[in-house]
C-alpha cells in the first residue's frame, strides 16, 4: 500500500506525456525523464526487472529525444525535425536489433532475476527500445510499436497487480491509434507547406 502513491503519481505523469507525445510537443521528453525515474523503483518493487531496467533505458533515451528534437534541424535552417515514415532500407537492421534485444533481455531475466514473466517482459523491452528510437527520429510508425507494447504492458500490470499502471496502459493504447491518425494529418500538412515553398 505504501508504494500505491508512485503507481497514482507516474500514472498522472504517464497521461501528461502521452497527450504532448500526441500534439508532437517538445515537453514530452522533459516528462518523459522524470516519470521512467520513478517507474525504476515501481517496477522493482513489483517483480518487473525488465521494466525496472527498461525504465533507466527510458530516463537516458528522454534526455537522448530531448537533444534530437531541440538542436536536429532539417536542411532548411531553423527548420524542426519533420514528422516522416521510417526509410525502407532501415526496416531490415531494426527488426534484427529488435530480436537480438528480446533475446539478450530475455537471457538476463531468466539467468539473473526471479522474473516469473521473462518472455513478454523482454518483449516489451525489446520493442519499447525500437519504439523510442522511432518517436526520437519523429517516424510516424512509432505508434505501432506503443500500440503493441500498451497492450501487452496492460496485460502484465494487471498480472502484477499495478492496477492505475495497466488502467493507463489500456488508455494508452487507444490514445495511440488516435496518435497516429493527428501525426499522419500532421505530416501530410507539413509535406503540402513544403510543397508551396
Amino acid at each position: 500500500m505504501s508504494l500505491d502513491w508512485l503507481d497514482i503519481t507516474t500514472t498522472i505523469l504517464g497521461l501528461i506525456y502521452i497527450w504532448l507525445e500526441y500534439r508532437a510537443h517538445i515537453a514530452l521528453w522533459v516528462v518523459g525523464i522524470v516519470m521512467p525515474a520513478l517507474d525504476v523503483v515501481l517496477y522493482w518493487q513489483h517483480g518487473l526487472y525488465g521494466d525496472a531496467g527498461m525504465a533507466v533505458y527510458y530516463t537516458l533515451a528522454a534526455v537522448y529525444g530531448l537533444c534530437i528534437w531541440k538542436f536536429k534541424k532539417t536542411k532548411k535552417e531553423h527548420q524542426d525535425l519533420p514528422i516522416i515514415h521510417i526509410p525502407g532500407r532501415q526496416y531490415l537492421p531494426v527488426i534484427v536489433f529488435f530480436v537480438i534485444a528480446w533475446a539478450a533481455t530475455y537471457y538476463i531475466l531468466i539467468t539473473w532475476t526471479n522474473s516469473t514473466v521473462p518472455l513478454l517482459d523482454s518483449f516489451t523491452n525489446a520493442l519499447s527500445f525500437v519504439g523510442l528510437w522511432a518517436l526520437a527520429r519523429k517516424y510516424l510508425e512509432q505508434w505501432f510499436f506503443w500500440i503493441v507494447v500498451d497492450a501487452v504492458c496492460t496485460v502484465l500490470y494487471i498480472q502484477k497487480g499495478i492496477p492505475f499502471k495497466a488502467g493507463l496502459y489500456g488508455l494508452y493504447v487507444v490514445i495511440a491509434v488516435m496518435g497516429y491518425r493527428k501525426w499522419k494529418t500532421m505530416m501530410v500538412v507539413k509535406s503540402g507547406e513544403k510543397r508551396e515553398e
